[in-house]
């Protein structure tokens, strides 16, 4: 932090995945790498997988930064895009219930639902289209989707399927989630060379056509976008789009 100033913060949290958020109105160009590792560190910090920074925007109605644990700044978050939608119309920041946020990842539109007490209870927003070219994911390697695709992790193959859903994502499946060494195993997959940008790597089980397993490869990066585990699902022909599938954490 700057000296000893005192920062106004809320924490939020979506499906879990728990955010730091302040406002900055001369944030657009600042470097908030060092204070996301210092807030975020669940022993010595607030705790939190990242902070999320409200700034103007002269190309929307409001922009999001999110900053995560590492530092590193991510393109965008399913489940902060929907905390910050609803702490902007709370906190009167926007006063209409649809509205654009600049991200890294491009303009995203959020709608919200207004409950009785005068507060956002629930937020819809269009993800966007999926892109499974290994160029746009991005991914090294031969032009066209990467779907079930082999790849070496100290000596172990796992065949994977990845696309670009404003961040990169991973996939492979495994027959039991609780078996897999996440601290281990998913950093290997996320900074493997093949992804030039890192990956967001997810280990699913399959338990029937309604209902999967999932464990995350890194939770400090993961931003546990569940439609992105669904459409793999639907790429492998697992389940089907007109399925309800129930995610067990």
């Amino acid at each position: 932090m700057e000296g000893n100033r005192v920062m106004k913060f809320v924490k939020m949290h979506g499906l879990g995945n728990d955010f730091v958020f302040f406002e900055d109105k001369n944030g657009s160009g600042k470097d908030f790498s060092q204070l996301a590792v210092q807030l975020c560190d669940r022993h010595t910090g607030i705790g939190a997988d990242g902070i999320i920074v409200i700034v103007p925007s002269d190309k929307a109605d409001v922009r999001m930064r999110i900053i995560n644990a590492d530092g590193s700044e991510a393109e965008m978050c399913g489940n902060g895009i929907r905390c910050f939608a609803k702490y902007v119309y709370d906190h009167q920041i926007i006063d209409k219930k649809q509205f654009t946020i600049e991200t890294l990842a491009g303009i995203m539109k959020p709608e919200v639902i207004i409950g009785n007490d005068g507060k956002v209870s629930l937020v819809t927003i269009n993800m966007g289209k999926p892109f499974t070219d290994r160029a746009l994911i991005p991914m090294n390697g031969p032009a066209g989707p990467v779907v079930d695709e082999p790849i070496n992790i100290d000596g172990a193959v796992y065949k994977i399927t990845s696309l670009l859903m404003g961040v990169p994502h991973t996939m492979t499946y495994v027959r039991n989630v609780k078996t897999v060494d996440l601290p281990v195993l998913g950093p290997k997959f996320e900074t493997n060379p093949l992804f030039p940008r890192k990956t967001n790597m997810n280990f699913i089980q399959v338990v029937d056509n309604k209902t999967i397993k999932f464990a995350h490869g890194n939770a400090e990066r993961e931003q546990h976008w569940r439609v992105v585990r669904v459409l793999v699902l639907v790429l492998w022909g697992l389940i089907s789009m007109d399925l309800q599938a129930a995610v067990l954490m």
